[in-house]
């Protein structure tokens, strides 16, 4: 009698524990934006550093205007480029939020490459899928993509979708290169692949999913920083231990912040949003970045 009483009591104290874990993964933790700061060596010798400002997955639904007013709000910082890695959509109503959320940032230049979350709105899915590396890829209802370029590429960035391009950020030649969506298969390198011009004082790659096989041709190409998103941090973590899952082909180690990807620097950012379905996060806050670019050490 004293043991089922004891088992009862531990189980009451786990539920409660979890009931309290959930409520504060989806009322609280979900909605803390960070704003993460790291410096990135990778500028010529002597060159002033510039301030680059990395935002990833919004995931937005209308009626999130928390999270529209708080990344509006990062134009303050007066970023020198901005660089978006896709799943800006996650209801095809919420693009008239998300072109008014990034509206205040055209104001610097920047280039996008678009997610899976940019094509198709995102569907329930089993969470024990994600420890399956070979699960079937599931499609919602079309989004506004075409819509949502237009808006982009109005306000004068860069698309980087199976493209590359050249433009001047605060006196620099910067050579930009991009692949769409690697995690449904959408990604060309071909498209791009070649060394980086001998006339770029940086250079940097767009990818949505950090995939290993694009990182790795970026880095043989010669590509000085690679910003990439799609991985939410793991989204659910276990302090100590970090992230249980990469929904990717990354490592754990290098689920999100500032790491080296052979001879290139690799920004792999939590992001800013959830799936509709999945609306919590634990132990990795929803973040930007805001990356200076310094001169690499000689």
């Amino acid at each position: 009698m004293k043991i089922s009483r004891g088992l009862a009591a531990a189980a009451g104290i786990g539920v409660g524990a979890g009931a309290l874990a959930l409520a504060y993964a989806s009322l609280y933790e979900r909605v803390q934006y960070t704003l993460r700061h790291f410096a990135v060596p990778a500028l010529p010798e002597g060159a002033e550093p510039i301030r680059v400002l990395h935002i990833s997955d919004l995931h937005m639904t209308p009626g999130q205007v928390r999270k529209a007013h708080w990344v509006a709000s990062l134009s303050a910082l007066d970023p020198d480029l901005v660089l978006l890695t896709g799943d800006n959509l996650a209801h095809p109503g919420a693009i008239d939020l998300v072109t008014k959320t990034l509206l205040p940032l055209f104001r610097a230049p920047g280039a996008f490459v678009f997610g899976s979350n940019d094509y198709y709105a995102p569907v329930f899915k089993n969470p024990l899928q994600y420890f399956n590396p070979n699960h079937e890829h599931k499609y919602g209802e079309p989004l506004p993509t075409e819509e949502l370029r237009k808006v982009l590429v109005g306000g004068g960035w860069l698309d980087l979708n199976n493209a590359a391009a050249d433009k001047v950020v605060s006196g620099l030649n910067v050579h930009f290169a991009g692949v769409d969506d690697p995690h449904f298969d959408l990604d060309d390198y071909e498209l791009v692949a070649g060394p980086v011009p001998a006339s770029a004082d940086l250079s940097i790659g767009l990818t949505h999913s950090p995939e290993p096989r694009v990182l790795d041709e970026f880095a043989r190409d010669g590509y000085d920083f690679v910003a990439a998103g799609h991985t939410h941090g793991g989204q659910v973590c276990v302090p100590g231990y970090g992230a249980l899952v990469t929904n990717c082909g990354i490592d754990r180690a290098r689920v999100k912040g500032l790491h080296p990807w052979e001879d290139t620097w690799l920004h792999v950012s939590a992001g800013l949003g959830t799936s509709p379905y999945a609306p919590v996060r634990f132990a990795c806050a929803p973040e930007a970045s805001l990356l200076t670019f310094v001169p690499k050490a000689f």
